[in-house]
């Protein structure tokens, strides 16, 4: 992505920061919006408002200790959220457009081809880092959708815009 000049958000897992701090403040030194997604990756609405509190509110603690402030924006897993956590929190909730249920497949091609020809104007796409077919798919949707006169944004920019 710094090769490219693009930039993303990408939606951390509490329970993954203390193994990747490094990871982290580099997404952030290098422009990427951080944003949070849960402490272990629970379906929220499920767990009660204090856990689901918990779920949030340890996963920013911790990304605020490595990046200096608490994330805005959060990816609920599932995309199954709390209303009340979002008053509670002030934390703005952001969910996907284009899903090309990439962790499902490791087909660079199916991922690639699903994202090109399903992405619009403002669409999110959703993709998950912690596999390696679709880092590979990724970069190559970014090659893909420049060409075609698309930009990357972070979502705060997207959402504001």
């Amino acid at each position: 992505l710094k090769q490219e000049n693009v930039k993303a958000t990408f939606f951390i897992l509490g329970s993954n920061v203390d193994s990747r701090k490094d990871v982290v403040k580099r997404m952030y030194e290098e422009g990427h919006l951080i944003g949070n997604h849960t402490y272990r990756h629970l379906e929220i609405t499920k767990l009660s408002d204090e856990e689901a509190y918990e779920e949030i509110k340890s996963t920013n603690d911790l990304i605020e200790s490595i990046i200096g402030k608490a994330p805005e924006y959060m990816r609920p897993p599932f995309g199954s959220w709390q209303r009340n956590l979002e008053k509670k929190m002030m934390i703005i909730p952001v969910l996907w457009t284009v899903d090309p249920l990439d962790w499902t497949t490791e087909n660079v091609d199916e991922i690639v081809n699903k994202v090109v020809t399903e992405t619009k104007e403002n669409d999110i796409i959703l993709l998950h880092d912690c596999y390696n077919s679709s880092v590979i798919a990724a970069l190559r949707i970014v090659d893909l959708l420049q060409a075609e006169g698309y930009q990357f944004v972070t979502v705060d920019k997207l959402l504001l815009n």
